[in-house]
């Protein structure tokens, strides 16, 4: 069985496009790779920010669908969202710019022996830079070369997702005997799950959380995450191992930026599984990524249309200089 390469993405849901773009923009400075629609629900935004390349494993994507009430954080939920940045000196200098830019954030804390920093959006949406100083495992990405961040401090990519369950011992069994994770690591109520190559990029806090209310969904939570697999192949044989263990899925799903299924792993946790490629630059040039609505082709005769629903948001970045500081 070919494992789980690692995160693929994590998709979460926003207030406003507008304002989410400019603060992965200006203030983590991750690039917009594709500006699009929801496939399922077109008049939604679907924003994807990756590293500068949009590597799979490094973005971070978000719906903004009108009119959704603000989210409540509880337990059962894809509760934080990590990314990687090289070093532990990244931290302080993210220290410094979260200070100067008044972003809300705990300080530097070590996990699992891991120096690291959260912090949350002007949505509550939770997130935690992770440094890569001592890693070994699943590489990471390339940062956003023209972005405002210093290349040696800027965010590479996706780092572990914080679970946070009622039920833990039976997502304990569909974590090891269904998705094939290992547990490595415990610290109190928190413990540190990883697969394929391990490292910060393939790894999952789990949280046995019975005390606070379930969350509910809506923006400042997050929607779903995806792991990685290789191909279309491989993704097949997860489609029937899925079967094989009565999980019920969605089968297999185009997504035309990649190939994926889809499997409500646990109460209120949505996973996907979803293929390298073909990835982001198959209608846009590497200069002007995410520039342009983009829209996969059963969606392309309806571009007038879409248009008129979704509001225009101006995501050129081409022809500015962004001053690194």
């Amino acid at each position: 069985m070919n494992h789980l390469k690692g995160m693929h993405h994590v998709t979460a849901i926003t207030s406003s496009a507008e304002e989410n773009y400019k603060f992965f923009t200006n203030v983590l400075g991750m690039r917009l790779v594709k500006k699009t629609v929801n496939q399922d629900d077109i008049q939604t935004y679907h924003l994807f920010f990756a590293d500068d390349k949009g590597s799979a494993g490094t973005d971070m994507t978000f719906f903004d669908f009108p009119g959704i009430p603000k989210g409540e954080h509880g337990t059962n939920e894809i509760y934080k969202t990590s990314f990687r940045v090289p070093t532990d000196a990244a931290l302080d200098y993210w220290v410094k710019r979260f200070d100067r830019l008044e972003v809300k954030h705990t300080g530097i804390k070590e996990v699992f022996g891991v120096k690291t920093l959260s912090f949350v959006d002007f949505d509550d949406q939770q997130y935690q830079l992770i440094s890569d100083e001592n890693n070994k495992g699943i590489a990471s990405g390339t940062p956003w070369q023209k972005g405002p961040v210093p290349l040696e401090y800027a965010i590479t990519g996706l780092g572990p997702i914080h679970v946070r369950i009622e039920q833990y011992d039976y997502f304990k069994e569909v974590l090891e005997k269904v998705l094939l994770f290992k547990e490595i690591a415990q610290e109190g109520s928190l413990h540190l799950f990883e697969v394929g190559e391990g490292g910060n990029g393939a790894q999952i806090y789990v949280e046995k959380n019975v005390v606070l209310p379930p969350a509910r969904q809506g923006f400042g939570t997050v929607h779903h995450a995806a792991f990685r697999v290789e191909d279309r192949a491989v993704l097949e044989e997860w489609i029937e191992r899925m079967s094989s263990f009565g999980l019920p899925t969605s089968g297999y799903v185009d997504r035309h930026f990649f190939e994926s299924l889809y499997a409500r792993v646990a109460p209120q946790i949505l996973f996907e599984f979803a293929t390298d490629g073909p990835g982001f630059m198959g209608d846009e040039p590497y200069e002007t990524l995410g520039e342009k609505l983009s829209l996969p082709p059963f969606l392309e005769p309806k571009r007038e249309s879409i248009e008129k629903m979704v509001r225009p948001i101006d995501t050129v970045r081409s022809t500015i200089d962004f001053v690194k500081e």
